[in-house]
Parts: C-alpha cells; sequence; structure tokens
C-alpha cells in the first residue's frame, strides 16, 4: 500500500471521528485563552510561605493552594461543612470570586476526550490520535511529493479549488496537526494507566512529642526558597491530625515537609515519564501559553476543511475513474495503452484513445503504467504520461520507469504522449524520461513524444490526426472533457479589427452576469478571477470548451477578450458572429501559474497578436503604478494593434512604464518581438538582474523565440529561461 492509499482510507473511515475531534479541541481551546484573560498571576519572586501565610490570614478552613496554568491562584478548603474553592489574589491573599473549572458544557470534554463512551471510548480517541498522526505523516509526504520537495514547499499552489484549499491548509498546519496527535497519543497513554506517573506513598511520621507547637508557615524555610512560578499545589496540614504534614508539589518533583521542624520528611522527583506527559499537556491544550491555544484552535477547526476538502477531492477522482468497455486480456490484446496520472484526468484521454481503437477492429487492453509487459500478440503500445510535481512520476508509477527498462526489448512500436503544465520547470518531465529510455533501449517509435499543455483537447485532438495517418487508419478520437457549469454571458461592447486576410479580430466585452458577484459564495456565475484566467466558451453544436485568456479581472466589472478568426474554427466563428445583446455560455478557468499575483517587483511582458490581452489585463489593473514594459509584436498597426489606444491612455496615467512595438510586415517594423528583445538587451539584463518577473504570452512558436532570445541576453548573467521558472518569476500562456 502505498502513501496516497493510506492516506485516502485512513482519512475517508476515520475522518469523522477526527472531524469531531477537530472541532471539540477547538472549543476547548477557548479555556486557556479566557483563563488567561482573567488571571491575576503572583508577583515574580513571591514565594510559596509569603503566599501560604497571606491565604491563610484572609481564608480561614483552607486546605489547599493550587496554581494554574493560566497563573490564577485557586484555594480549596471548607466554610463549617460547606465546600468552597475561590480565586485569591496573590498580592494579599483576599478573596476575588467563586472558581469555575471551565466555562464550557463537561460533556465537550468529555466528547473530546472520551467521545461519551467512558473507557472504551477513551481507547477510541487514541485510536483515533493515531490515525490522525497517519494521515498527517502521509499527508507531509504527499505534499512534498505535489510542490517538488522542500526546497519548493512554499511554491504557488495549482489545482483544483478543493486541491488548493487542502494542499494551503495542510501546508500551514499539518506540522501542528502532527503534533496534537503525538501528544494527544502521550497523554492517552497516561490516562489509560499505560505509563506510571504517580509518585511514592506519603511517609510515616515519628510520634510529637508532647505540647510541641508547628512553625508558623513564613518560618518555613524550604517553603521561602521555593518560588510561586514554580507550585503545582500545596495541602496545608490539618489542624485537629498533629501528624498531618506540608505536602508540596512543583515542576520538579513533590515532597512532605514536617510542620514542627520544617525539614523535608521526603522528597521525590518528577519522573521522566510526568515531565514528558506535562509538556504534552500544554503542547495539546495550550494551558500556560494562551497564544499557542490560538494556533490550536484555529488547526482545529481547519479539520474540517481538510476532512471537506480531501472528500470532494476523493470525489472529483472516482469521477474521473476510467470506465472502459471491451476491455481484452492483455494476453490477446494487439494493441495496449499505459496510463500514469496523479489525479486521475489523463485516464479520459486513455478511454478517448481506447474507444476509437476499439471502434477499428483492434484487440484493446487499457492499465496502469507499473503493469506494463507486452505479449507476442502485442502491435502497438501507447503511454500516456501526467508529470507530478517537479518533474516527478505520479506516485502509483514510482517503479514503473525501472520495469519498462528491465522489460525485454519487442518490436512493437512506442508513442508516448505527455500531459502537463507549462507554467512548471519539469514540463512533462517525466514522459520525456520515458521516451528516452524507450529510445535508449532500442524501442521503436511510432510517432515523436508530444506533449500536452494543461489537458488541452485540442492538441489531443491533433495528437489523434497525426496516429491515425501513422496507423493509416481514420482514427476519430471523441475526448469529452467534463465541464463545470456555464453561465450565459451577454456581448455588451466589441472592439472590430481587419487583421491578416480571412482572419478578423475583435475584442468582445461580455456584460458581468446578474448573480456572479456572490458566485464565489453561492457556488453560481463566474465567481472571481483574474486577467490571465481563462474563459472556456462552449460554442453550439460541440461538447469541447475552446480556451481564451481574460483581458479582465472580476473588479473590473465586465469580461473581456480577444478572439482571432481560426480556419474553420466553430467557436471563433460563432464568436465574432454575435453582435451586442448576443450571448455565450462560459465557465471560468483559474490559470494561477500565470496570472500576475500582488508584487512589488518590476515585470515585463511579452505578447504577440491576441495575446496581448492578458498583458493588457495586467496593466489595465496597475493600480499601484508598479514598473511595467510592455513588449508587443503584430503584423500591421494599421490591422491588429490591439488595445492600442488603451495602452496609450494607460501609459499617460503611469499604469505602464515603457511600450515597445514592433510589426513584422510593414517596412521598418522593427520585425519580431524577439528582435525588440534583442535590441533592448542592456535594459532587460538590469531589470532581469534586479529581480523583475516575466509573463508571455502568444503562439508556442514566439514563446520559443522569446525564450532563445531571453536565454542569449541571460548568459553574461548566468541565468536562463529554465532558472526564471524554477524561480516562479518566469510564466507563459502559449497557444
Amino acid at each position: 500500500m502505498d502513501w496516497k492509499t493510506l492516506h485516502r482510507w485512513v482519512g475517508l473511515v476515520l475522518g469523522a471521528l477526527a472531524l469531531v475531534l477537530g472541532l471539540t479541541g477547538a472549543l476547548l481551546a477557548i479555556d486557556p485563552v479566557q483563563q488567561a484573560w482573567q488571571a491575576r498571576p503572583a508577583a515574580p519572586g513571591l514565594s510559596v510561605a509569603t503566599l501560604a501565610e497571606r491565604v491563610a490570614r484572609s481564608v480561614p478552613g483552607a486546605e489547599e493552594l493550587r496554581r494554574l496554568p493560566s497563573g490564577a491562584i485557586v484555594v480549596f478548603g471548607f466554610d463549617g461543612e460547606r465546600a468552597q474553592a475561590s480565586y485569591v489574589d496573590p498580592a494579599d491573599g483576599r478573596v476575588l470570586g467563586a472558581y469555575q473549572a471551565s466555562v464550557l458544557p463537561r460533556w465537550v470534554k468529555n466528547l473530546h476526550r472520551a467521545l461519551l463512551l467512558g473507557d472504551a471510548g477513551r481507547w477510541g480517541a487514541a485510536g483515533t490520535a493515531l490515525a490522525m498522526g497517519l494521515l498527517c505523516a502521509s499527508g507531509l509526504v504527499l505534499l512534498l511529493r505535489r510542490m517538488g520537495g522542500w526546497r519548493h514547499l512554499a511554491g504557488r499552489v495549482r489545482g483544483t479549488l478543493a486541491q488548493r484549499i487542502h494542499t494551503v491548509t495542510g501546508r500551514v498546519l499539518l506540522a501542528v496537526l502532527l503534533l496534537t496527535s503525538v501528544t494527544g497519543l502521550t497523554m492517552s497513554a497516561s490516562t489509560l494507566g499505560l505509563v506510571a506517573l504517580d509518585a511514592g506513598a506519603e511517609p510515616e511520621v515519628a510520634s510529637v512529642p508532647t505540647g510541641q507547637a508547628a512553625l508558623p508557615v513564613a518560618q518555613l524555610a524550604l517553603l521561602q526558597s521555593v518560588a510561586v512560578q514554580d507550585l503545582r499545589r500545596l495541602n496545608f496540614p490539618d489542624a485537629a491530625d498533629p501528624e498531618d504534614t506540608w505536602k508540596l508539589a512543583t515542576r520538579q518533583g513533590a515532597g512532605w515537609l514536617d510542620r514542627y521542624t520544617g525539614q523535608w520528611l521526603a522528597w521525590q522527583d518528577a519522573r521522566l515519564a510526568q515531565q514528558v506527559v506535562d509538556w504534552a499537556v500544554v503542547l495539546h491544550t495550550g494551558e500556560a501559553a494562551w497564544p499557542w491555544a490560538v494556533v490550536l484552535g484555529v488547526a482545529g477547526a481547519s479539520v474540517s476543511l481538510f476532512w471537506l476538502s480531501g472528500l470532494l477531492i476523493w470525489r472529483q477522482g472516482r469521477r474521473q475513474a476510467p470506465r472502459l468497455a471491451h476491455q481484452s486480456p492483455l494476453a490477446q490484446a494487439d494493441v495496449l495503452v499505459f496510463v500514469a496520472s496523479e489525479g486521475g484526468s489523463t485516464w479520459g484521454f486513455a478511454q478517448a484513445l481506447h474507444d476509437a481503437l476499439v471502434q477499428q477492429g483492434h484487440r484493446v487492453h487499457t492499465a496502469a503504467l507499473e503493469r506494463f509487459q507486452t505479449t507476442p500478440a502485442t502491435r502497438q503500445v501507447f503511454m500516456l504520461a501526467a508529470t507530478y510535481g517537479d518533474g516527478q512520476a505520479p506516485t502509483h508509477a514510482r517503479q514503473a520507469l525501472e520495469r519498462i527498462t528491465a522489460a525485454p526489448v519487442a518490436a512493437a512500436p512506442v508513442a508516448v504522449l505527455g500531459f502537463g503544465d507549462r507554467q512548471y520547470p519539469g514540463f512533462c518531465a517525466y514522459a520525456q524520461a520515458l521516451e528516452a529510455a524507450l529510445r535508449a533501449r532500442g524501442w521503436p517509435a511510432l510517432l515523436p513524444l508530444e506533449c500536452i499543455h494543461q489537458q488541452s483537447s485540442q492538441q489531443f485532438a491533433r495528437w489523434g490526426t497525426a496516429l491515425a495517418q501513422a496507423l493509416g487508419e481514420p482514427l476519430q478520437l471523441d475526448y469529452v472533457p467534463r465541464l463545470p457549469p456555464t453561465t450565459a454571458l451577454t456581448l455588451a461592447a466589441r472592439q472590430d479589427y481587419p487583421g491578416q486576410a480571412g482572419q478578423p479580430t475583435a475584442i468582445l466585452r461580455f456584460a458581468w452576469p446578474a448573480q456572479g458577484r456572490l458566485a464565489h459564495w453561492r457556488g453560481q456565475g463566474l465567481g472571481r478571477f483574474a486577467a490571465g484566467d481563462l474563459l472556456g466558451i462552449v460554442p453550439p453544436g460541440s461538447s469541447v470548451p475552446r480556451y481564451y485568456s481574460l483581458a479582465s479581472g472580476w473588479k473590473d466589472g465586465f469580461v473581456e477578450i480577444c478572439v482571432r478568426q481560426m480556419p474553420g474554427g466553430l467557436c471563433s466563428t460563432h464568436l465574432l458572429g454575435l453582435a451586442p445583446g448576443g450571448s455565450v455560455q462560459a465557465f471560468l478557468r483559474p490559470n494561477p501559474g500565470f496570472a500576475l499575483g500582488r508584487t512589488r517587483r518590476s515585470v515585463v511582458l511579452i505578447g504577440a497578436g491576441t495575446g496581448v490581452a492578458p498583458l493588457a489585463g495586467f496593466i489595465r489593473r496597475n493600480a499601484r503604478r508598479l514598473p511595467m514594459f510592455l513588449y508587443f509584436g503584430g503584423r500591421d498597426p494599421a490591422r491588429d494593434d490591439y488595445f492600442g489606444p488603451e495602452i496609450a491612455q494607460w501609459q499617460q496615467q503611469g499604469r505602464v512604464t515603457s511600450v515597445t512595438k514592433v510589426f513584422s510586415r510593414i517596412p521598418g517594423g522593427g520585425g519580431y518581438v524577439q528582435d525588440a528583445l534583442r535590441r533592448d538587451a542592456e535594459r532587460l539584463r538590469g531589470l532581469l538582474a534586479q529581480g523583475a518577473l516575466v509573463r508571455v504570452c502568444g503562439s508556442r512558436a514566439m514563446a520559443q523565440g522569446v525564450a532563445q532570445a531571453l536565454d542569449e541576453l541571460l548568459a553574461p548573467l548566468h541565468l536562463d529561461v529554465q532558472q526564471l521558472k524554477a524561480q516562479e518569476r518566469y510564466a507563459e500562456d502559449v497557444f
């Protein structure tokens, strides 16, 4: 069983109990805070003897003094036949008020400590604490894998909302919850009698000579030497029993003091087990450390976020689980499809490939990559491999590469299809490792390695076309992604550009949907978004969405994109045919790896064609006047100078520091955007040396040219684009 399986099933089976303990623990954390605020602690250096004398003078019948973890002093005794407990002022011993052990109902503590089931519940609570420890340990392992190791632990979290909540909450509070688990087990061990904590029995006292008087407490030198800060409990001797003694308990141990001579009758140092349990109590409850109690309360309350987000992640994984029809046995299959997927989404592509091959009459066997093997019947092999974290294999496929390299080489050609996110430095690194290992071993290639960015259905369809040509079969990959609920957006205004021949372009501005501003609370509409996020649009007659980078954020009050007519493009044709008042169905897809968060660094914005849209959105929202440097490449300023007037106005307002434009299809236009970067190498080198961020948006060819130009100008600094990506300073949005 791997760490992911352990984490999933322990969380599902015992998650409800952990939720109960977490929420009740959060409630119990209120007590230390309230007690600390209400406590009147002793002055530094006050001795136990002085405190006892003051209390004895003010409270007749006092039998015991106790210093609470909050620092408050409580006296226990009798007023006639009635027992009483009171807070006292250590400065003069006067009574401040009646002592109440807790403001919370006793059943809350009983529920937290024993699940309202007595000793059986104590064992149940201990077992749940152990399960919480396993959850935290496995969660830490998975968190490190997801973030790419300790070095990237504080990096930006990507994924679905549930995944981001689960990861961010875990990153902040996982260590605290692990500590509460360990300390809870320690306390359970003492409560259940698994460790011995008790001091020895009270010593025998010799007979007292007749007529000898007990020493006043103020004259007991040993009590004068003990500070109140170290006191746990002091028991007064019974005036009616001449053989009774003073009994003192401190953090260091417990002792019995002769009331007549003031000498120790016995002293026992606190056992190591007791000291460990004492520390466990402080760390688990926050007693004696109210700021830590606040942390514990937040951690306990966060268990509900862990549980709910984990449940959502599990349900998402279940929905993404493959449902393969016509699965042939391995020994009879002529086509093998192997899948490596961390979250399960890659299985959807595998299912589309499986179904398409079956429709062509192939006998197909699809399985997880770690089960890789071929048979004499194998004719083609496909590997669909996602990359996890910082270029790592998905958890279940960690040993797959070793299995593949150890397998005998067959004559069947192999095609590797990678899935990843270009914002990660290790984009499709695991698929690349598979490809390299296969070719090094001598496996024939059916197709060159292809890498799919952000599960693009369009890229997958193009790969399917190339595969059909390689197989010589009319293969049709019908991949239908699972889409979130869509919202109707109404076109409010449009700005048209002629573009190049056959490729008109328009900036489309949609009105904010009526329910959008509360969407992130109600789960409806668009919710909050930022420039650089993606707007998914489902055109009529298709179930496959097309994605457009947003040129606006939710605070702008509208939704804006830039659309160019694509040859035969179903979605672009539909969008460019809209008149104001027309509508489309759309949804949001966060793009946190590209979106520009709050920063104080300079920003270099590089775009070409419609790729300027999100960059314009960044400039639009730059109310803080951060230094922004825009490099834009087009073809003809009369045809495709998108956002030209707006950018000029923003430059006058100081929202963009400088604007460099080049146009490749006019004389003296400056060439391509990468040419402009080379001409401005000195300034760019200085900006990047000082920590500037870079955002690049446009075609893949443009992005490659930009990366090459930046690598050249960064060489004197011993920097390159890959290093900037690793530092999360460089991000691309390419199409």
